[in-house]
């Protein structure tokens, strides 16, 4: 089968539907299709590439950067400090790259490869292209939406007001595109319910609530190798408390560290590790100052390859205070790791942590039961132990390969359809 995965988001940009859209796309070509992603080009020029890891084609489309929104590949820049003020950051030297008009990039790409099915990722402006190429050429188009509205809106400053009808009107949009696809997709089914109306009278497509899926054979228990600690400062004989993810605005961190704070009150010997980077970062360092608790939280910025899996095993207890999840890869690579988690009982991470099982879910921004959680699971190694077990056993349904097999019967379901109606 010949497989088109497109995406306004994409490796190396650390995010959900970057490293899901790449795993997707590395599996399926593993398993023997033929596949190629299209993604907005990181440098700015149209080029195409084969993938080092997996040999699938990868078509950059020609962008240009937006600068009011970093590129998620390169450090946030530290704030600029003037009379002894670190003024906001507004505008990024390395932002996001957008492609804004790659229609005739993309029909000149699948025209050469003509695909037998697409699969798009994202609601921008290279769905919307390979939406209307789809349609011209009629070629089944699969989708699957990764994405809250507040995921977008939380970035920015506003007020409450104005917030519920801008995520109401962003809803319909992202719905707009689940419509034009043949068959769609989220990764939970809380996120189903959340999104989709109840009335199908206007929205007949059929939807499915399937898991982004990880490489369980990639991310297990085990001791993190020495040198792992010396080469990012993570503390030795030490109880972590680690957090994996973009640090930004919508991941609601300020709780994850104001809850530290608390915890360090009870606990002399634990740390707080933060791996990776976003708009939020220089603040979240200029808090854990104000707590006086500096020295005890640990950025490590951006992390990608075989160090990540690494650094999970460095944690004693994951903790991700985020309101807006759809699934949370993060989560699922940190249960693979073994690893008990204090989450908030928000979007669907629920249906990963069960409460007193594998971990304790707090109510959103309540930053005192997170430390009590916290506290609970670092000083008591026996519970400590049997919620590591609990997660082992609950991210066994979320392996990559069940996907990969779901995902294959989804595009031969459809093909099959098309072609009984033809």
């Amino acid at each position: 089968m010949k497989v088109v995965i497109s995406t306004d988001i994409y490796y190396p940009m650390i995010n959900g539907v970057a490293v899901f859209a790449r795993n997707l796309a590395g599996g399926l070509q593993r398993r023997g299709h033929e596949v190629m992603v299209l993604a907005p080009s990181i440098t700015g020029d149209y080029s195409e590439e084969k993938d080092e890891e997996f040999g699938f084609t990868v078509v950059r489309l020609t962008s240009n950067k937006m600068h009011l929104y970093p590129d998620q590949i390169n450090d946030v820049p530290e704030a600029k400090d003037i009379l002894g003020m670190k003024l906001p950051q507004l505008i990024y030297r390395n932002g996001m790259h957008v492609s804004f008009m790659p229609y005739f990039e993309i029909k000149r790409a699948l025209d050469k490869f003509q695909p037998d099915i697409i699969h798009d990722q994202t609601p921008g402006p290279v769905a919307l292209s390979v939406y209307r190429y789809a349609r011209h050429r009629k070629i089944p188009l699969v989708a699957t939406d990764h994405a809250y509205p507040d995921n977008l809106t939380q970035q920015v400053r506003l007020p409450q007001l104005a917030k519920k009808p801008i995520n109401k009107a962003m809803n319909a949009y992202f719905l707009s595109f689940l419509k034009r696809s043949e068959y769609a997709t989220m990764p939970t089914e809380q996120a189903v319910s959340d999104l989709i109306p109840k009335n199908r009278k206007h929205f007949r497509v059929p939807v499915e609530a399937l898991s982004n899926g990880i490489d369980l054979s990639r991310f297990k228990p085990k001791k993190a190798k020495a040198e792992i600690y010396k080469k990012y400062g993570v503390p030795t004989g030490r109880k972590i408390v680690l957090y994996v993810g973009r640090v930004d605005p919508e991941k609601s961190l300020d709780v994850l560290v104001r809850a530290f704070g608390l915890v360090c009150k009870k606990n002399d010997d634990a740390d707080l590790v933060m791996v990776g980077d976003g708009t939020a970062r220089n603040k979240l360092e200029e808090l854990a100052e104000s707590l006086g608790i500096a020295e005890r939280v640990h950025f490590l910025g951006r992390v990608v390859g075989d160090d990540l899996p690494e650094l999970y095993r460095t944690g004693d207890v994951f903790s991700i205070t985020s309101k807006t999840e759809t699934q949370s890869i993060v989560l699922l690579e940190a249960m693979a790791s073994g690893l008990p988690a204090v989450a908030v009982r928000a979007g669907a991470i629920h249906e990963l942590v069960k409460n007193g099982e594998n971990g304790y879910l707090c109510e959103p921004d309540d930053e005192e039961a997170v430390a009590k959680g916290l506290v609970r699971i670092l000083q008591d190694d026996e519970l400590r132990k049997k919620m590591s077990a609990a997660s082992l056993e609950r991210i066994k349904i979320h392996d990559i390969n069940y996907t990969l097999t779901r995902f294959e019967e989804i595009y031969t379901t459809v093909l099959e359809n098309r072609q009984t109606r033809a």
